[in-house]
């Protein structure tokens, strides 16, 4: 199975106050260190959502602001048009992302559970997105699941979500964090 790896990034980090993606912890940028984990357990790497020096940058699908799922349907139209079955999505956000994520989740669809923005995604799932993300209004990744059949899987990680100043303070001191 070839499998895409996608880090999700469109969105504005307002809680952050700044880009968190260029935050740097242990010397590197947040972005780099999600793209250094996911890297060897995928066949070629995007980020979704933003530019990143390195990486193949592609926008959000439909358009911008659609939160997760904009990321996740411009990754899955992405994988099929570059011959991949599924793809594995990570945030930018969160930190570690597990070496074993792809194994942990099994068969795809699959969420890590309450790390939504980790899962493992079949590229058959594309067009269904597009077209819940052109009819439904309802943009969350629940919404999704109940649409796709995602399953929920459980991991033992303990997860860092980065999403204010004060939770990248936290992880920053965090011993071992940073792959």
């Amino acid at each position: 199975m070839k499998i895409l790896g996608a880090i999700i990034a469109g969105g504005q980090s307002r809680r952050f106050g700044s880009d968190k993606a260029h935050a740097e912890i242990v010397g590197r940028k947040l972005l780099d260190h999600i793209a250094d984990a996911l890297a060897p357990q995928t066949d070629a790497l995007i980020v979704c959502g933003r530019d990143w020096p390195d990486l193949t940058s592609i926008p959000d699908r439909p358009a911008p602001d659609q939160g997760p799922l904009g990321g996740l349907c411009a990754a899955l139209r992405y994988a099929i048009e570059n011959g991949f079955d599924a793809v594995l999505t990570a945030g930018c956000d969160t930190l570690p992302v597990p070496a074993n994520l792809r194994t942990t989740l099994g068969s795809a669809p699959a969420v890590i559970e309450g790390q939504h923005i980790f899962g493992l995604w079949p590229t058959t799932l594309a067009d269904a997105l597009d077209h819940h993300l052109a009819s439904q209004p309802d943009r969350s990744m629940r919404g999704w699941f109940a649409v796709s059949g995602t399953r929920q899987v459980w991991c033992d990680t303990a997860f860092h979500n980065l999403n204010t100043p004060e939770d990248f303070a936290l992880c920053s001191g965090a011993q071992g964090l940073a792959p």
